[in-house]
């Protein structure tokens, strides 16, 4: 299983973080600073790494800044956490090369379903030619869903939220990183947009074999239907 690396100094959060992903199936090293961080990633690279933005030696922000400017680490995919709450520090991180952020306080089961979700873009799912689920088929040479070999005309967006929904199949997707990935850090639109996306979204699958869950106060996920449909 997967190395997952946590620098966090808030020992309470660090062994929150540590139980959660350790009882997920991950084998978790976790660090209270930046300088005994750095000794061990030189020794071992992991497959994610767990970065809180208020480090007590050293801004999480420039630890981030040293782990993509290096070789061995620049494509390791990395998740910040931080107390901070305004956009501008969250399209920081990510303009200097994190794959996704999460905010305190915030809940296990939202940690442990960007932890696999990453994990999972981070092995090129997305980049695969073809995507299926059940009754549903996405030929991404033609950007084009088909439903038991028919067509199904969706908009580009409600392509990629299809997309991005099979990629992650059985994974809560937040609210924010889906309207992250699709809609980009900068959307000033409506909260309701996405929502609407994912109502004609479900409406345009008809009886397909899959399911769009809301997910309260978190997003959504995709599923198999366990029963058959006509």
């Amino acid at each position: 299983m997967a190395w997952i690396y946590i620098v966090e100094d808030d020992q309470n959060i660090r062994e929150i973080e540590s139980f959660a992903l350790k009882n997920s199936g991950y084998q978790i090293m976790d660090f209270e600073c930046a300088r005994d961080f750095y000794k061990k990633i030189n020794e071992k690279v992991p497959a994610l790494v767990i970065l809180d933005i208020m480090l007590p030696d050293e801004d999480g922000l420039e630890v981030l800044k040293k782990l993509r400017s290096t070789p061995n680490t620049k494509k390791v995919p990395i998740i910040l956490v931080t107390a901070k709450t305004t956009e501008i520090d969250k399209v920081k991180g990510l303009d200097m090369g994190a794959d996704d952020y999460i905010t305190k306080p915030f809940g296990v089961m939202e940690l442990i379903s960007r932890v696999k979700a990453l994990l999972r873009r981070s092995k090129g799912m997305d980049d695969e030619k073809n995507l299926s689920l059940a009754d549903v088929y996405i030929d991404n040479e033609r950007h084009a869903v088909y439903i038991k070999d028919e067509s199904c005309d969706l908009t580009f967006k409600e392509y990629e939220l299809l997309k991005l929904l099979m990629i992650n199949t059985g994974i809560v997707m937040s609210r924010d990183i889906i309207m992250e990935r699709i809609w980009g850090s900068d959307f000033e639109g409506e909260s309701r947009t996405l929502d609407m996306h994912v109502k004609t979204l479900r409406q345009k699958l008809k009886n397909a074999n899959v399911i769009i869950k809301t997910v309260r106060n978190v997003g959504y996920i995709m599923e198999q239907s366990n029963e058959k449909k006509d």
